[in-house]
């Protein structure tokens, strides 16, 4: 396969929804559960996203690769066997390798097969498309919902603790260690943004602040396109 295929327009455009246009968490407001229920450090929000992106493209890719196959009347019920199949296989390699992760993130893990954003993208888009689209597609949400886990985890570890990635070199390995960072010392914290109240405050600012970034790019194509007819008119 030649890599630079993976900047074609349409490559491009499934991975600009999946990190911004339809990002899972600020757009589509969805896995709000687990979003709120693990980002009380960014170290929990970086490993629960990482394993839903794993899923979430080895679901596209086996429902892509199976789409003649199976027939239209039971898809639904096939599609959640197999992401079940392939949860129960994260949550088995994650108790073996990263055992403390494994025990924060808990009963999270097996629900990740309730996580309606897999089912739609394998019903929505892998479906109805070839097996490296499917893929990309997968790996492009599963950023995007990744990048949003370590934003809000971020945001409320910092104002809860003064830190950043607090044991990550216990719960993900020794080769995390260097992404732990003391960002406020000596700071007592803020006990509501630990709390699930304040994740709710956390991510409605975080949705506020992207819908103002799209209006005011929107604004700016505006003026731009009736500056360029207005300099058009003029000549």
């Amino acid at each position: 396969m030649n890599p630079l295929i993976l900047f074609t327009r349409p490559y491009r455009k499934i991975a600009k929804d999946g990190l911004w246009t339809n990002n899972v968490v600020l757009t589509q407001n969805l896995a709000l559960c687990p979003l709120l229920a693990v980002t009380g450090t960014a170290t929990n929000g970086l490993g629960m996203g990482l394993a839903t992106t794993v899923v979430m493209v080895a679901s596209n890719g086996a429902v892509s690769l199976s789409r003649h196959l199976i027939p239209v009347e039971i898809r639904i019920p096939i599609f959640v066997l197999l992401i079940a199949a392939l949860v129960t296989l994260v949550d088995l390699v994650l108790n073996a390798w990263l055992h403390q992760l494994h025990k924060v993130l808990g009963l999270f893990i097996p629900l990740i097969v309730t996580n309606c954003v897999i089912l739609g993208r394998a019903e929505a888009f892998a479906s109805k498309q070839p097996l490296l689209p499917s893929v990309w597609d997968g790996l492009m949400m599963g950023i995007g919902f990744t990048l949003a886990m370590v934003a809000l985890g971020s945001a409320r570890e910092i104002s809860s603790a003064g830190t950043l990635f607090a044991n990550a070199s216990v719960l993900l390995g020794e080769g995390f260690r260097f992404i732990e960072l003391t960002v406020i010392p000596n700071y007592k914290g803020f006990l509501l943004t630990a709390l699930p109240p304040g994740g709710f405050i956390m991510l409605g600012f975080m949705i506020a602040g992207k819908r103002l970034l799209e209006r005011r790019s929107v604004k700016t194509a505006t003026t731009e396109l009736k500056g360029l007819q207005t300099a058009e008119q003029e000549a």
